[in-house]
């Protein structure tokens, strides 16, 4: 027993992180500080910026939405600053599993890991799974042509009311009702999208720079536009009318899936040509840039229309129509699907990192997981099989319902993030720290307790969702991870050298 809690416990040390950058076969540092920007902004702003704030507005925070995404960015600033100073210390993939495994030992490292797996593979999923309705949307308005519902949609739908899954029907062409197949744009969006990812990191940043352009594009189009319609009644009274000040709190924990992405930048921390400044400028950047962005909207959408009269699947594009600007359909639509092929395409490069980190490690297969491809220097089989899991989710599995539980791993990991800063300047004073956070452990305290605050606010089924999905990944760890793990290896191995010293050498015959 106490072995086994030794090993759960035992720490990764940061110098041994370090030299592992200079063996093995390690990925091309290829990226600058605008393309690690641009990987932050191209996860961030999607379906979070375009769906998601209309509902919350509409249910939840009312006007006040606007302070919502400022106490959300405020959690976010926090965790930011702790991301940039281990990301520059540690500049190796697998964020914050890494910084977990450095000052909290095996098991939390793999806790969040694991958790990271949820975040990134589900929120992929969720995003492939709308960009099908979008692009859709974009083949009959601008070019007349119509896919087979059947090929839209999961063949079930979960039912909130009864907290069931029931059989999706779709409506055909001539009026007739069938059940559903499966989602083909989204099968079809995820392979596209492995493809790239495959090939390099230097071809996946610039497809995303180029969306990422466009994405913001059309976000400051459709705000400077929509500000010369905006009428400041709309914004009275400032608090929605059923949930009062406790909006702000609850509109907070809800849109938090708006900012999901900036932190993926330092999954990519082995890949940055000067990690020690270009990832605090690629983590701030994205964080500021994409809050100025989200607020600005918000603004612009309750000044234009009523909270009470807000669309919760298409809140910009239905605002902007209501004053007859035709126009605002199609060209948020490419907005869209800009932002939410961005978010696939990061959430999907992250995910494979965080794999390749842990199977380094032992906790995983080593021979799959952490094979970096030849030519292209890329975890290719662990991109495709994260591109395999995704098509077939978004392909037949109806995940809106999940939205909330992307939001609370995301929150989770933030908190150990923050307290990790905090751990490490007590165990690891002299490590150096090419970026230092300011006020420390001021802003590492702040970090744990808004972060954490916020996860209480998204109710108790996203708890028990998370604790079972942590419960399964305990399981894994136990059966498999413990006993493969590298650390774990060392720890047993003076132990089995002492044993067989002790014991006597067997006597030779006469």
């Amino acid at each position: 027993m106490p072995r086994l809690f030794a090993q759960l416990f035992q720490r990764k040390p940061v110098g041994e992180l370090i030299k592992e950058l200079d063996s093995g076969d390690r990925l091309h540092r290829r990226l600058g500080p605008f393309e690690l920007m641009a990987l932050g902004v191209g996860a961030t702003i999607g379906v979070g910026l375009y769906v998601s704030t209309g509902e919350v507005a509409r249910e939840f925070a009312g006007p006040s939405i606007m302070v919502s995404l400022l106490l959300a960015a405020v959690g976010c600033g926090f965790a930011a600053l702790c991301y940039s100073e281990l990301a520059s210390m540690v500049p190796v993939a697998g964020s914050a599993y890494t910084y977990a495994y450095a000052t909290l030992g095996e098991l939390v490292a793999w806790i969040i890991g694991w958790d990271l797996i949820l975040e990134y593979a589900i929120g992929s999923c969720y995003v492939a799974n709308g960009w099908s309705n979008y692009f859709d949307s974009l083949l009959r308005n601008a070019f007349h042509l119509h896919l087979d519902p059947r090929l839209l949609s999961p063949p079930w739908d979960f039912d909130f009311a009864t907290r069931s899954f029931v059989q999706k029907m779709v409506t055909l062409q001539d009026g007739t009702q069938a059940l559903a197949w499966f989602n083909l744009p989204a099968v079809l969006i995820t392979a596209i999208i492995t493809a790239i990812l495959v090939v390099g990191i230097k071809e996946s940043a610039g497809f995303n720079a180029g969306m990422v352009l466009v994405n913001v594009a059309v976000v400051l189009t459709v705000i400077g536009v929509g500000s010369f319609y905006v009428n400041s009644d709309n914004w009275q009274p400032f608090l929605h009318k059923d949930t009062g000040m406790s909006g702000i709190a609850l509109g907070a924990a809800r849109i938090f899936i708006a900012y999901i992405g900036f932190d993926s930048i330092s999954t990519h921390a082995e890949e940055a040509r000067r990690p020690q400044r270009d990832l605090a400028l690629g983590i701030l950047g994205a964080l500021v840039v994409c809050t100025v962005l989200f607020v600005g909207t918000a603004a612009v959408l309750t000044g234009m229309i009523p909270y009470q009269q807000i669309s919760q699947s298409a809140p910009l594009a239905s605002a902007l129509q209501s004053k007859g600007l035709l126009f605002a359909g199609g060209l948020v639509t490419v907005g869209i699907l800009a932002g939410m092929t961005t978010s696939l395409l990061v959430g999907n490069l992250s995910q494979a990192r965080v794999l390749m980190a842990m199977a380094r490690d032992g906790l995983l297969p080593t021979s799959f997981f952490a094979e970096v491809h030849p030519r292209f220097k890329t975890p290719w089989k662990s991109t495709i099989l994260v591109g395999v899991i995704v098509a077939l989710g978004g392909a037949l599995a109806p995940l809106g319902f999940l939205a909330d539980l992307v939001s609370i791993g995301t929150l989770f990991a933030f908190v150990i993030v923050s307290a990790a800063v905090w751990i490490l300047r007590a165990t690891d004073p002299d490590v150096p720290r090419p970026f230092r956070v300011p006020y420390a452990p001021f802003v590492s305290i702040m970090g744990v307790l808004v972060n954490g605050g916020l996860m209480f606010w998204l109710g108790r089924d996203n708890w028990i969702r998370l604790l079972a999905w942590l419960a399964v990944g305990l399981c894994i760890y136990f059966l498999y991870s413990r006993r493969h793990s590298l650390l774990g290896h060392r720890l047993r191995e003076p132990q089995a050298s002492l044993l067989r010293e002790e014991l006597p050498e067997p006597a030779m015959p006469d």
